[in-house]
């Protein structure tokens, strides 16, 4: 609970209308869209650019690019925790904006970055320092979009509102996916080595400069009130880790656990289990490969918005404990009996029922962990506690599964993705409550009485 000093900090504005809600949502998607293409544009092309800054004589070069994927999850805690500082004390626009500006800036140096044979050492370093401050941001990102998104949203439509969260986190996927498609259709792999993953980061970055310039319309979600008194210095406790962690710390460590499980499946279903198909149709097939992932993908990306509707109406403890119990069988499949399959149509159903499993937690964990916490926190405890769980369990599971790959011991990552799963499974059943008053509805509810006394 918040104390007292700190409790007349709790106001956000209450959306104007439904429309109005809606231009936000999608205002502050559109940035998160821009941010996870960037992210997702190095999986998709990782293959391609392998060449590029690590020697091709390097038996350990696919190892390394995916340990700067990894690595670069190490930063998010630290993004997290200076945006979601910066967020609670200047408003959610402000931090939204400079997040954006930051990946467009390393999107248009991967880009250009001269190669290995050109540059030696220093090309794979300015890729991991890059990838770094991709990881900065993209940890501001997350909390604050998902803060931001979740409080511009009206009650009784929160969770459908919200889900364009990940709508537009998969989107990123599914556009690196679908440039992927369309430059295997009109260039030859060679093309695509050489030059065109260079275009593919930057798109990424003149992506992000349009964001820039739209996000800069949208509306603040904190009430003016709150950003002066916490620009003043009176808000001490706004943004602050030591109100986190000494009056906040029971919803923090409840949104890491409820994370842990729902990242270490995003990425292993999301990441590995696209990857598993891409080396299923290696060679001259691989447009049919490409092509079942950017199906199976979309169709992830079309279901959240029904997993955030559901949970307006069966309230989101049902979707989350689907979500865990499926996690918990399913994970062996798609890891152990999908790589075995040699027909498409069995893929693409393999991978996509993995999928419609994940729905039920990707549609509403941004919702769920912006409920948790009081509105002078929600940003820094929404993304710290996210950022913390997604680096120790999120980041390193495409790592930890090409490193089983190499070993022979995918059955021991199957049993660790599974156990993680399971952990967070107990927290959905025995530590969250269905449909009951939350933050959110609190903090509306003085907004609402404001708007009505002040119109």
């Amino acid at each position: 609970m918040s104390s007292p000093a700190t409790a007349v900090l709790d106001a956000t504005r209450a959306p104007a209308s439904l429309s109005r809600s809606v231009s936000n949502t999608l205002k502050g998607s559109a940035g998160n869209l821009v941010e996870w293409y960037d992210v997702y544009v190095y999986s998709v092309f990782a293959t391609y650019f392998e060449a590029k800054f690590f020697r091709p004589g390097d038996k350990n070069a696919t190892l390394l690019i995916w340990a700067i994927f990894a690595v670069t999850f190490l930063m998010r805690p630290i993004g997290a925790w200076w945006f979601g500082r910066f967020a609670d004390r200047y408003g959610r626009r402000l931090a939204l904006t400079v997040s954006i500006t930051l990946m467009a800036a390393c999107s248009f140096a991967i880009a250009i970055t001269p190669s290995v044979d050109s540059i030696g050492a220093a090309a794979p370093t300015i890729l991991l320092l890059a990838r770094l401050v991709q990881g900065f941001a993209t940890g501001g990102e997350y909390g604050t979009s998902a803060t931001y998104m979740s409080e511009a949203a009206i009650r009784g439509h929160r969770g459908f509102l919200s889900s364009f969260h990940y709508v537009t986190l998969v989107g990123g996927h599914v556009l690196a996916q679908a440039l992927l498609l369309a430059m295997l259709l009109g260039l030859q792999t060679h093309q695509i080595a050489d030059w065109g993953w260079r275009v593919a980061f930057g798109i990424g970055g003149l992506g992000a400069l349009v964001v820039w310039w739209v996000r800069r319309t949208m509306d603040e979600s904190l009430t003016s009130e709150a950003i002066a008194r916490a620009r003043a210095g009176g808000a001490r406790a706004s943004g602050s880790l030591r109100e986190l962690f000494v009056h906040q710390w029971r919803p923090l460590l409840l949104c890491f656990l409820i994370t842990a499980g729902g990242t270490v499946a995003f990425y292993t279903y999301s990441v590995n289990g696209p990857k598993i198909i891409q080396g299923m149709f290696a060679g001259g097939d691989a447009i049919t490969g490409t092509r079942i992932n950017l199906a199976a993908l979309t169709l992830l990306m079309l279901l959240q918005p029904l997993g955030g509707w559901l949970s307006d109406r069966v309230g989101r403890k049902s979707l989350l404990v689907f979500f865990g119990v499926g996690g918990v069988l399913y994970t062996w499949v798609l890891l152990l009996w999908l790589p075995m399959q040699t027909n498409a149509t069995v893929a693409f159903a393999t991978l996509a029922l993995g999928f419609v499993i994940l729905t039920g937690y990707t549609s509403i964990n941004a919702v769920v962990k912006a409920e948790l916490f009081p509105t002078h926190v929600r940003a820094l405890g929404v993304g710290l506690g996210y950022a913390l769980a997604n680096s120790a369990f999120g980041g390193t599971a495409p790592l930890l599964y090409q490193a089983s790959l190499r070993s022979g011991h995918v059955p021991g990552f199957v049993v660790y993705v599974t156990g993680i799963i399971a952990v967070s499974l107990v927290v959905y059943v025995f530590f969250l409550r269905n449909k009951a008053e939350t933050w959110l509805d609190r903090d509306e509810r003085p907004a609402q009485q404001a708007s009505v006394a002040h119109p």
